[in-house]
């Protein structure tokens, strides 16, 4: 077969799949419904996703693709240096499929989370259980994060299948658990099973954007116990840690300074603030009527601090903890009572930077380009479970995925559009990259 020829029959194969794609956009709507209905909440050490991946399970088997349902217990159990310990994941199922090729072309996997955040800040307008589409907005919990980005994946399958394409490299996708709360034994999971290929693209929200790189994080809560019960309403001092508490978070603030002079290389070089620190949570006595008026016994901060791919997140997070020691030395009211410092993982996600110039970045910007008319290439303003894929296993990994908003809040919404377009343009990388038969 001629160059000419071969051209023209990935033409083809492409134009097949899709229209075929296309036709597929009121079905993709419904599915994403049906996983807005369905609760895959995971709140640590448990989570309750297999019944999402179910619901994926049932649309791959109407459209004739075999997927398998496998128990993910056993990375809990498995001496992995990248595992996360003290979970549970009892009944709680990673979803697999495959679109088989002929073997002699270049392999791609399609990976995403079926974990939702839970639903307990107020402010919801309608059910987030209950899918609303107005304007070209599809509201509800995990529609953004990241069931649209699924249902963008899962399509593409589909319309290859039904397009009668024949790849040359196999195309995998997988739906994992356990992302949220800095998870990642759902993707371990599929990696130690061998469900591994030569790129990887997570769909994650990106707003269109290919991220190639993504940040590491590290959370700790900040705690202090001062007084006693018996003080209130005493003749004696009444020692309360929250005004103290304002001190403390005089010493998050100078890491926010400090973070801001990090100088900021490879894909987060434009960024504004690069390396940011965040204060997630601010506790003492909650304002509420139920609850008598009293002086906190206990106050606390939650703060998150995030990295950039190249640097040494465990020796910062050493230096971290060392200047709060330091800063508890100095304070008359720390030194009576130390600052307790408790991580909320055991371990912190690093982050990873894939090169602009890799075939498999080239090769997404370029699919991109033909499905948008341009691309843009940056870096994730989060972490997420994109290191483990590369860092651990050596797979090229990108995230690209729709747009929308409200990832971790009430009313988060997809816009349809972006997720079908999101869905064509892997769809046009997965046909390039994995190669088409004749």
């Amino acid at each position: 077969m001629t160059k000419n020829s071969l051209k023209s029959n990935t033409e083809d194969s492409k134009s097949s799949a899709l229209r075929t794609l296309r036709d597929l956009r009121p079905e993709m709507t419904e599915l994403l419904k049906g996983l807005v209905r369905v609760d895959t909440v995971a709140i640590p050490p448990d989570g309750d996703e297999t019944p999402g991946q179910i619901v994926l399970h049932k649309f791959f088997k109407r459209h004739g693709i075999s997927t398998e349902l496998y128990e993910t217990e056993f990375v809990a159990r498995s001496r992995s240096p990248w595992r996360r310990k003290n979970r549970n994941y009892k009944g709680r199922m990673n979803l697999v499929a495959r679109h088989t090729g002929s073997g002699d072309g270049r392999s791609l996997l399609l990976s995403g989370h079926m974990d939702t955040v839970p639903t307990h800040l107020p402010g919801w307008k309608h059910s987030p259980w209950e899918p609303s589409l107005r304007r070209g907005r599809m509201s509800g919990l995990g529609t953004f994060d990241m069931k649209g980005g699924l249902v963008a994946q899962a399509a593409l399958l589909v319309a290859l299948k039904q397009a009668g394409v024949r790849l040359k490299g196999d195309l995998l996708f997988e739906s994992v658990v356990d992302e949220e709360w800095g998870g990642g034994n759902g993707t371990l999971a599929g990696r130690m099973r061998g469900d591994n290929a030569d790129a990887c693209v997570i769909a994650e929200g990106t707003q269109m954007e290919i991220y190639r790189a993504t940040r590491g994080s590290f959370v700790v809560d900040l705690l202090v116990r001062a007084g006693s019960e018996k003080d209130y309403f005493s003749s004696g001092e009444v020692v309360s840690p929250a005004i103290a508490l304002g001190r403390l978070l005089g010493w998050v603030d100078s890491w926010v300074q400090r973070r801001k002079k990090v100088n900021a290389i490879g894909a987060y070089r434009d960024f504004d603030d690069a390396a940011p620190v965040q204060v997630l949570a601010v506790e003492a006595n909650r304002m509420e009527n139920l609850l008598p008026l009293s002086v906190p016994l206990q106050a606390g901060v939650r703060v998150y601090f995030q990295f950039l791919p190249n640097e040494d997140v465990p020796a910062i997070t050493a230096q971290i903890e060392a200047s709060l020691r330091r800063f508890e030395k100095q304070d008359p009211f720390f030194r009576r009572f130390p600052i307790t410092w408790s991580p909320l993982l055991e371990s912190p996600l690093l982050g990873h930077e894939l090169s602009a110039s890799h075939d498999w970045t080239k090769c997404m910007v370029e699919s991109v380009k033909q499905t948008l008319g341009s691309a843009t290439l940056t870096a994730a303003p989060y972490p997420c479970d994109a290191f483990l894929m590369q860092r651990a296993y050596n797979i090229p990994t990108l995230v690209f995925g729709p747009c929308g908003g409200g990832a971790h809040n009430p009313n988060e919404y997809v816009e349809m559009n972006s997720l079908f377009k999101s869905s064509e343009a892997m769809l046009t990388a997965a046909l390039d990259w994995c190669g088409t038969q004749a």
